[in-house]
Formats: structure tokens, C-alpha cells, sequence
């Protein structure tokens, strides 16, 4: 099928030359950080619920209120709190994760709803 669609692109093609690119991603790997441990137990804990916006300013708020009513009904312990991030999910937050590791034991950083 490359082949043939090459052969067609070339008959087509006023020089008679094609450029070829390689798709493939290149070798090199990031470096990896390794996951923090796992708390014992999230009893006494305060946990952030951090909304990123993806699927849009709607789409988590419901999910994340939802995952706090659960936990004052089956773990009252558990403190829960819930936070946006400012601007992009590629950006970086600096003052939230300051917030999180000075206030919190744990944060669930993704996408709901």
C-alpha cells in the first residue's frame, strides 16, 4: 500500500524526488520521578481535589463535590478540600502546590466529569 501511494506521489510530483520524513518519536526518555508513598490511612487527612478544566469549567465541580459529600458521609475524618488551577494544565502552579504540601497529606490532580 506504501508502495503504491509513494509510486503515485512520485509520477505526480514535477522533480521526480519525494521527501520522506520518519514519523517515529525519538529515543530519548525523560527522567522519571518516582511516585510519593502511599499514605497508611487517609483518616485525619486533609486531601486537595485539584480541577484542571479540562473538558471545561462544568465538568469537574459536580464530580469533585460529590467525591467530598462521600467522604463527610463515610469518612467525616477526612478533610477535603477543592481547588482550580489558574490558567492552563500545561502551566505550571506554584502557589497551589505550596498550599498542598504546606496543608495537605495528599491531592488527586486530573481530569472528572
Amino acid at each position: 500500500m506504501t508502495l503504491i501511494v509513494a509510486t503515485a506521489l512520485l509520477t505526480s510530483c514535477s522533480s521526480g524526488k519525494l521527501t520522506v520524513l520518519n514519523p517515529t518519536a525519538s529515543n530519548k526518555m525523560v527522567d522519571r520521578v518516582p511516585l510519593s508513598p502511599r499514605l497508611d490511612t487517609l483518616e485525619g487527612k486533609t486531601i486537595f481535589l485539584v480541577d484542571i478544566g479540562w473538558g471545561g469549567p462544568q465538568a469537574a465541580p459536580s464530580v469533585y463535590e460529590e467525591m467530598r459529600a462521600w467522604f463527610a458521609q463515610n469518612m467525616p475524618s477526612v478533610k477535603v478540600e477543592i481547588r482550580k488551577i489558574k490558567g492552563s494544565y500545561m502551566g505550571n502552579q506554584p502557589e497551589l502546590w505550596k498550599e498542598i504540601s504546606e496543608n495537605g497529606q495528599a491531592a488527586m490532580i486530573g481530569i472528572s466529569g
